[in-house]
Parts: C-alpha cells; sequence; structure tokens
C-alpha cells in the first residue's frame, strides 16, 4: 500500500503530465501590467519588442552592458523603421511601441513589475543565479520565466528557495521558450517544472496570447519539444557533411527542396548559433545519457573556432 506521502506525489505528477500536454483556457490567468526582460541580445530584444507592440505593455530592459543596451535598442528603432516603411503600422504606433521600452543595467529596476522574462545565454549557472536574485527582488506575485531551450525548469525554479518551506517562490517559476526570430516566429513553447502553480502556468499562456502568439506545452524533459526535435536533426545533418556523405550545399537543398522546409539544416544552425546549439547538445547528452544526442565532433571544432555562424560571420557559411 502506498503512503500517504507518495499517494500525493502520485497524484501531482499524473496533473503534471496532465497539463503538460494541454492549452486549455487561461482560467486562472492574473493579469500582466508590466514586463521585466533580462538580456538585450536578440532574443531579448524581440521579446520585449513584441511585447511592446503586441501586448501593449511597458517594458523594462536589463542588461550588465551599456553597449548591449544601446545596440539592442538601436536594432528595435531599426525594425520599427522597417514595418512602418513596409506599410506594416503607422509611425505613431511605431513611437508608441518604442516609447513603452526603457533600459536598465540594474536588476533592481524589475521590483515593480508583473512578469519577468530571462533570456541570457545557455549557462546553468548564470541562469540559477539570476532566479535566485529574482525571489529576493520581485514580490511574491510576479511570474519568473526563462527563455531557455533546454535547461530543466525545476531546476532553474529550485534556486528561487532558500526556505524549503516557503513553496510560493518555485511555483511561480516557468519557461516561455520563444522561437527565434521573435517577431516573426508564432510558436512559444511553455514549460512547467515541477514546482510550478496551475496559476503561473494560465497566466504565461494568457500572457504570450497577448504578444500574438501560439503556445505549446511541453513537460519539462531534457530538450523539450522544439530541440528534442530539431538539434538531433541538425546535428545529423553535421555529421552527414563530416563524415562526407554530402556537401553543404546537397545537405541544405534536399531538405529545402525535398521536406519544404524554409532552409536547410546547416543554414538554419548558422542563425542559430553553433555555441547555442552545440550548449543544447550537450544537455541533452548529459541529462538523457543517450548516446545517440552526442554533439557531433565538426560542430565542437568549429565551436572552438570561433565560427559560430552569422554573429560572427562564419560557420558553415561566410556572411
Amino acid at each position: 500500500m502506498l503512503s500517504p506521502a507518495l499517494r500525493l506525489l502520485c497524484r501531482r505528477g499524473a496533473s503534471m503530465r496532465s497539463r503538460a500536454f494541454s492549452t486549455s483556457p487561461a482560467v486562472h490567468a492574473a493579469e500582466v501590467k508590466s514586463l521585466g526582460v533580462i538580456g538585450a541580445g536578440q532574443m531579448g530584444l524581440g521579446i520585449a519588442l513584441v511585447a511592446a507592440q503586441k501586448a501593449q505593455v511597458p517594458v523594462t530592459l536589463v542588461d550588465n552592458s551599456q553597449a548591449s543596451l544601446d545596440k539592442g535598442l538601436k536594432f528595435a528603432d531599426k525594425l520599427l523603421e522597417k514595418d512602418v516603411s513596409k506599410d506594416r503600422i503607422t509611425k505613431e504606433a511605431a513611437d508608441a511601441a518604442r516609447g513603452r521600452i526603457t533600459s536598465s543595467l540594474s536588476l533592481d529596476d524589475l521590483s515593480s513589475v508583473d512578469f519577468v522574462i530571462e533570456a541570457v545565454p545557455e549557462i546553468p549557472d548564470l541562469k540559477t543565479s539570476i532566479f535566485s536574485k529574482l525571489a529576493q527582488i520581485a514580490p511574491e506575485h510576479v511570474i519568473l520565466a526563462t527563455n531557455t531551450s533546454s535547461i530543466s525548469i525545476t531546476k532553474i525554479a529550485a534556486a528561487t528557495t532558500t526556505d524549503p518551506t516557503n513553496l510560493q517562490a518555485p511555483s511561480r517559476v516557468i519557461s516561455t521558450h520563444f522561437m527565434n526570430p521573435v517577431p516573426v516566429q508564432k510558436g512559444v513553447e511553455i514549460i512547467a517544472g515541477l514546482q510550478t502553480s496551475k496559476e503561473t502556468i494560465d497566466t504565461a499562456i494568457a500572457f504570450v496570447q497577448r504578444m500574438g502568439k501560439i503556445a505549446s506545452v511541453s513537460a519539462d524533459s531534457p530538450g523539450f519539444l522544439a530541440n528534442r526535435i530539431l538539434m538531433p536533426y541538425i546535428n545529423e545533418a553535421i555529421i552527414c557533411l563530416e563524415t562526407g556523405i554530402g556537401s553543404r550545399e546537397d545537405i541544405d537543398s534536399i531538405m529545402k527542396n525535398g521536406t519544404n522546409v524554409p532552409m536547410g539544416p546547416l543554414t538554419l544552425a548558422d542563425f542559430i548559433g553553433l555555441d547555442t546549439c552545440l550548449a543544447i547538445m550537450n544537455v541533452l547528452h548529459q541529462e538523457s545519457g543517450d548516446s545517440k544526442y552526442r554533439p557531433s565532433g565538426l560542430l565542437k571544432n568549429m565551436v572552438n573556432a570561433g565560427w559560430l555562424g552569422k554573429k560572427s560571420g562564419k560557420g558553415f557559411y561566410d556572411y
């Protein structure tokens, strides 16, 4: 006979499994009136811009580098100007969206927002450090979301509590994994950790829908859904190049023209960033223990060489 504690764990697990595949109406969603975004890189800037433009909420964009903030905001201006020139939005709408974004060098400035999305590089220690600080800064009602594409949400959530009897902090941690580029791609992967509350899930789903996105819910398993499928595909394409099965052009061509994907896997890897691809493959390999996720040797060597793809000017192709 199961003990009361074990029965509770089993019910909790069943609940997690059932909600992991549900995008039912967010009946318990809290209203999000302001957003904080951590990281002014391509992903963070894209999230901030779409939230300001579509959800029309004020956004505080935080980074530890003023140069990164300046670069990100300049890119936002460029994207808005492009939308105006193509008559996608009016000049007034563009100015209003840009006016909703403010920048800061301090996490302390996120103490008054309702929802935070972290979008820093895929470095586990960096993310857990940020969430540990956020738990001290953000009021208890604030949702703490990560844009991680591979790191365990349960592990990140655990970093928010120093008191095992206080379940509030980890229950508000979730992943809102936006796809790149954020202004273009519609999909957002919602991943709940073991501790994540139903209200947190509903609030996250409702908010990304306000941003004009389509939510898909995944269980907290290595790679989740998107990268569990995508990264082994890219890695296998790199192995095909590495072992001489085909040239880079033929590998990309057969997938584009044979399966109707918009770009081949090697081009896609360059756009994602080879360092990001390697980091995700390492997580899949280490967390699952399955040899099928072992990163390609060529991928490792290219990252070691600094050939990271489009962002460094050289990857499988030159930019």
